[in-house]
C-alpha cells in the first residue's frame, strides 16, 4: 500500500521526491521579475546610450542617454530603422551629429553592437568626445613643440647665418659715407644714406625677431613676482624716454603675481614705451592699474567676449591696464596692431613694430589675453588678463 505525504509542497511516492510544479514557476517567475528590475535599472541610469532594435533593425527601445544623445524622446524613434552602418558584419566607429548643435558640429562615438537573441539586437554608443579632444590636444602639442624647434633652429641662424653678412654690409656702407661724404654729389649722398639705414633697420627687425622667437624657447619658470619692482624695473629702463618727453607715470597698488621676470619687464616697458613714443601734443600721462577679474566685471561687466573663451578660460585672474592720452588707434586696427611689424603711423615713429606682438607672446605663455580700446586722438588703454596661478608654465 503505497502512503501519501505533503509536506513543505513535495509529493513524495516511495522514497523519491520532486519540486512541486507550480511552486518552481513561482520561484522561477520571481528570479526572472528580480533579474529583469536590475536590467532595466542598469539600462536607465547608463552613462551610455543604450537602444534595443527588433532583427530588422526597428527601434523598440531606447534609455535616457540615448535620448540625450539625439536631443529627442524615444517615443520618436520607435519603429524607425537605426541605420546602422556594418562592414563585414562588423559596427565601425561612426560620427553620431546631435540635433539643435550648429550645423557641422558633432560628437564622436564608438558603437558596439550583440543580439540579446535572435529577435532583438542592443546597441551601446560610448561617447568619446572628451578622448578625442585629449587626443587633439596631445597632437596640438606635438605639433607645437615640432613648432618651436624650428623657431629654435630659426633663431641660431638668425643670430648666426644671417647677421655676419649683414654686419659686413652695414660696415662697408658706413665706411663709404665717412669716406666718401664729400666726395660725391647729393644723390650718391642721399643713396649711401638709405643703404646705412637700410642696413640698421634689417639688423634691429632681427635682434627683435630674436627676441620675439626666444619668449618660449628661453622663457624662465614662473616664481613669485611683485609687480611693483617690476614696474620699477620697467621705468628705469625706459628713464631717457620718460625725461626727454617729460611723461608723468603714476600707478594703483600692484599685485604679487607668478611669472618670468624679465618677461613681465619686458610687457611692461613695451607699453609703457609705446604710450610714451605715441604721445600726442600735451605731456603723456599714464597710468598702470590692477583688478581682479570679479572686481574688474564687478565695475565694468563680464568679460565673456575678451577672456572668458575656450581659448584662455581664466576664471581667477588678474586684469592690468595701461592707460595713456596719446594719439590713439583707430578700433578696426585693434586686432592688427599685435601682428609682427605691425606699423599703423609708418616711419614717422621709430621702431621696428613688433613690440605689442612680443607682449601679446608673453601673455600668452600664462593662458592670457591681450587687448586694446581706444580711438583716434583720445588715447589707448591696453589691458592683459593673466591667471592668478600663473598660467600654463608653472
Amino acid at each position: 500500500m503505497k502512503k501519501l505525504a505533503n509536506k513543505a509542497g513535495q509529493h513524495k511516492i516511495g522514497h523519491k521526491a520532486m519540486v512541486w510544479p507550480p511552486i518552481a514557476k513561482a520561484i522561477d517567475l520571481q528570479a526572472l521579475k528580480e533579474s529583469e528590475a536590475r536590467f532595466r535599472s542598469i539600462v536607465l541610469w547608463s552613462p551610455d546610450a543604450i537602444i534595443v532594435t527588433d532583427a530588422k533593425g526597428k527601434i523598440e527601445y531606447m534609455n535616457p542617454a540615448a535620448e540625450g544623445v539625439f536631443n529627442r524622446k524615444m517615443e520618436s524613434f520607435i519603429g524607425k530603422d537605426f541605420g546602422l552602418p556594418l562592414v563585414d558584419g562588423e559596427l565601425t566607429e561612426i560620427d553620431i551629429f546631435r540635433p539643435g548643435k550648429d550645423p557641422g558640429v558633432g560628437d564622436m562615438h564608438v558603437v558596439e553592437t550583440e543580439w540579446l537573441n535572435k529577435k532583438a539586437r542592443i546597441i551601446t554608443i560610448h561617447d568619446i568626445t572628451e578622448r578625442k579632444a585629449e587626443e587633439a590636444l596631445k597632437e596640438a602639442m606635438a605639433d607645437l613643440e615640432r613648432s618651436n624647434k624650428d623657431l629654435e633652429q630659426f633663431a641660431y641662424v638668425a643670430s648666426h647665418d644671417l647677421q655676419e653678412p649683414l654686419r659686413m654690409v652695414a660696415s662697408y656702407v658706413q665706411l663709404l659715407a665717412e669716406r666718401y661724404q664729400d666726395k660725391l654729389d647729393a644723390d650718391a649722398n642721399e643713396f649711401i644714406g638709405y643703404a646705412v639705414d637700410g642696413a640698421n633697420r634689417m639688423q634691429e627687425m632681427i635682434n627683435d625677431l630674436l627676441s620675439y622667437s626666444r619668449i618660449e624657447t628661453r622663457g624662465k619658470p614662473f616664481e613669485t613676482v611683485d609687480c611693483t619692482a617690476i614696474l620699477s624695473q620697467a621705468l628705469t629702463n625706459l628713464e631717457m624716454a620718460i625725461e626727454e618727453s617729460s611723461a608723468v607715470i603714476t600707478h594703483d597698488p600692484l599685485p604679487t603675481v607668478m611669472g618670468d621676470e624679465l618677461q613681465l619687464i619686458q610687457l611692461f616697458q613695451n607699453l609703457i614705451g609705446n604710450a610714451v613714443k605715441f604721445r600726442g601734443k600735451e605731456t603723456p600721462h599714464i597710468h598702470i592699474s590692477c583688478k581682479s577679474i570679479e572686481e574688474w566685471e564687478v565695475q565694468n561687466g563680464e568679460l565673456k567676449s575678451e577672456i572668458r573663451n575656450p581659448k584662455s578660460k581664466i576664471e581667477e585672474g588678474w586684469i592690468f591696464s595701461v592707460r595713456d592720452n596719446g594719439i590713439g588707434i583707430d578700433p578696426q586696427h585693434k586686432e592688427r596692431v599685435f601682428n609682427v611689424f605691425q606699423r599703423l603711423h609708418g616711419r614717422d615713429y621709430s621702431g621696428t613694430g613688433i613690440g605689442l606682438s612680443i607682449c601679446k607672446r608673453v601673455v600668452e605663455r600664462y593662458g592670457g589675453k591681450i587687448w586694446v580700446e581706444s580711438e583716434p586722438e583720445k588715447g589707448s588703454t591696453f589691458y592683459f588678463a593673466i591667471p592668478k596661478r600663473g598660467g600654463k608654465k608653472i
